[in-house]
């Protein structure tokens, strides 16, 4: 049995994001389209003869970030220990690319990876769609993570189901020094939406048209997103940010998830480095990198 394990995980951007109304239980019903894209973390997994879970960060994306329960990957721990009776010490390091309340799924990734490195580590032989499942009992976009690819998420989004999607996209996310609080955009998308009738959440037939077909630029038209104007209206930044990638000559723009990172598709990877020096000397945002996707979900990368 290996003493730790490395799993790669990846960030995620949602190429649509549809909205329903407020249900009593304090949940919106979503409809998404989930993409993994190629900004990962690496999550390491090791056995300590120290009891209980220990939690550590390095990598770009650590202001902020917590060590006990509240994060993520320590309750995903949690739980495993718990259902699989491990009654070893575990020490995890997050190596962080994905940024934090950034609409990427950070902190949901690197639970979806502990639960995979976790079933490496000991053995457990969990099926992909089991460790779902567990996943979706941390957070919804926590199976995804652990599934990848393009993939439609109903319910609170942790309902996952696969999406045929040809070829590869070039994507380019311009990331926000300051985070964006999920509850908070969720709040001012009610607040604008009052006295308005919102229809159920629905996936766009013109987006899985152009995934199938592998037509970036119909999936550039088609992107759409019913949290982006409260995300604006809470950073009013992004706005700007949109307008310039546009100008530039993005084929679509969305603010990913909650926010408030902001994903441009390319025509190209020519195209996409074109883009990133638009708005890298544009001024209107610090941090601008390069993305592919779709790519894998959760998976080991190294065991020893």
């Amino acid at each position: 049995m290996p003493s730790s394990v490395v799993v790669r995980v990846p960030g995620k951007i949602n190429l649509q994001l549809s909205v329903g109304p407020l249900q009593g239980n304090g949940f919106h019903p979503v409809a998404t389209v989930f993409q993994a894209v190629s900004i990962f973390d690496d999550v390491t997994v090791a056995i300590t003869d120290d009891p209980g879970i220990h939690l550590s960060s390095t990598g770009k994306h650590n202001d902020h970030l917590p060590f006990d329960r509240t994060n993520l990957a320590y309750r995903a721990a949690e739980i495993m220990v718990r259902k699989f009776e491990i009654a070893d010490g575990l020490a995890i390091s997050l190596a962080k690319e994905i940024p934090l309340a950034g609409g990427m799924a950070g902190g949901s990734a690197d639970a979806g990876a502990t639960i995979v490195a976790i079933d490496s580590l000991f053995s457990l032989g969990l099926k992909r769609n089991e460790m779902e499942k567990i996943g979706a009992e941390l957070g919804a976009d926590v199976p995804f993570t652990i599934s990848g690819g393009t993939a439609i998420g109903t319910g609170k989004g942790e309902q996952i189901t696969p999406v045929l999607s040809r070829g590869s996209y070039s994507w380019v996310l311009a990331m926000s020094s300051s985070g964006l609080s999920t509850p908070a955009v969720y709040n001012e998308c009610d607040r604008l939406r009052e006295g308005l009738q919102v229809s159920p959440p629905h996936i766009s037939d013109s987006l899985l048209h152009a995934l199938s077909a592998g037509d970036a630029v119909a999936l550039g038209k088609a992107l759409s997103n019913d949290l982006q104007p409260a995300a604006c209206s809470l950073k009013p930044a992004l706005r700007l940010i949109l307008d310039v990638g546009m100008d530039y000559g993005a084929l679509g723009g969305l603010v990913s998830g909650s926010g408030p990172t902001v994903a441009f598709l390319a025509e190209n990877e020519d195209h996409a480095l074109d883009l990133v020096v638009a708005l890298t000397s544009s001024g209107v945002v610090g941090n601008v990198v390069r993305a592919s996707g779709p790519v894998p979900g959760a998976r080991v990368v190294e065991s020893v």
